[in-house]
């Protein structure tokens, strides 16, 4: 075989890096000739560099599903539905974690494999529960109450505090931009800014710069903080030799009754539409999503599965303090972002208000009359 040199981009976490390049190692070993490289960017640049100029770069991406509408648009990545085998598809849709498989389909096609799963789950320093003589909270406002010990950390950028404005308005009843008037009801919209601003409060101002990464690390790293309600889960964390100490993961709190409904994030690897070399490339993506790499190597390297079999296997949760099981039914109930093309105009720039707001108070009904604006506008770019 000639030799054949392909390249791929994730981003700059063991859960996005080590799992991926160990799935590639051993796939060349298994395919002699063929040389996978992986290269890191940021999470915020993760979550905001356009695919279409990493498709000019890489032949493989990891992307965020909410790009996928853009994808479908603009035919940057490959339709993997195209090309790999109807049963191999079939078992991906029936073993998927949530709505992870279905936030990569879009206009009949499938445009990316979801390797990861992930969504905003709670966290919590047991030993620190323990010698402090608190209770995890179980609801709303146990939460807030616990809040006023300053020992809780959010993700407080304006990505994560967006996802966290539309984890309220779901749990409160409405899901966010179904419908072409407005983001979501005044009502629905000012009592989920109302109780961001409730427990923002009690935040102290160094989360207002944390993603899920900063939180997680801050929590293992020092003892500045007990809980987290809800941040995107990374099970690194839970392992034994990962951090400091370990964090133990968990269901959501309630809201009336109601466990909130957090939204979906995740990663899915897509293949460019420039790459030289595709059939090779669709060979190794299948190989990345199937079960059982999934729950071995991928897993075994740090990766965060998207294959339900991993989430269910055995040891993977005996080696996570049950990360997958006990947080599964948070993923099975998330909320799958909007995707249509003009999405990311909006999600780029809809979490800043949200942020200024929970950190300062304001004008409510003003508040979601802009986001409204900006929902528009991204509307407008859709039809372009």
């Amino acid at each position: 075989m000639n030799n054949i040199k392909l390249k791929g981009i994730t981003w700059n976490h063991s859960r996005g890096f080590t799992s991926i390049v160990a799935c590639a190692q051993r796939f060349s070993e298994l395919n002699p000739g063929v040389e996978i490289s992986w290269e890191k960017r940021s999470l915020q640049a993760f979550a905001d560099e356009p695919i279409d100029q990493l498709a000019e770069r890489f032949d493989f991406l990891i992307i965020d599903h909410p790009w996928t509408g853009f994808a479908a648009r603009s035919k940057v990545i490959i339709p993997l539905s195209d090309y790999l085998p109807s049963s191999y598809m079939e078992d991906q849709a029936a073993n998927a974690v949530g709505k992870s498989f279905e936030s990569y389909h879009f206009s009949g096609k499938q445009w990316a494999l979801p390797i990861d799963a992930a969504t905003p789950v709670a966290a919590s320093r047991p030993d620190l529960f323990e010698s402090e003589g608190w209770k995890l909270p179980k609801t709303w406002d146990a939460l807030v109450e616990l809040s006023k010990t300053g020992k809780v950390a959010i993700p407080g950028i304006p990505q994560d505090i967006l996802m966290s404005f539309y984890m309220l308005c779901s749990t409160l009843g409405e899901d966010v931009c179904v419908c072409k008037d407005c983001v979501v009801s005044d009502n629905v919209g000012i009592k989920a800014l109302q109780m961001l601003r409730d427990l923002g409060e009690n935040i102290k101002a160094e989360n207002y710069d944390f993603n899920p990464i900063k939180v997680y690390e801050k929590m293992t790293l020092s003892d500045d903080y007990l809980y987290s309600p809800f941040a995107y889960g990374y099970t690194n964390y839970s392992r034994r030799g990962y951090a400091r100490k370990l964090l133990k993961f968990h269901d959501m709190v309630a809201l009336d009754g109601q466990k909130l409904i957090t939204t979906l994030g995740g990663t899915g690897l897509a293949v460019s539409a420039n790459c030289k070399h595709r059939e090779m490339a669709v060979k190794f993506a299948e190989y990345a999503g199937s079960s059982d790499i999934q729950r071995g190597i991928f897993f075994t390297n740090g990766g965060q599965p998207g294959h339900r079999a991993a989430w269910l296997d055995q040891q993977n949760n005996a080696d996570t303090m049950d990360f997958f099981v006990d947080t599964l039914p948070a993923l099975d109930r998330s909320f799958l972002r909007p995707r249509y093309y003009g999405h990311m105009y909006f999600q780029d720039r809809a979490g800043a208000p949200i942020r200024e707001y929970m950190m300062k108070g304001g004008d409510e009904t003003k508040l979601l009359a802009g986001l409204n604006e900006l929902y528009y506008q991204s509307l407008e770019l859709d039809k372009s």
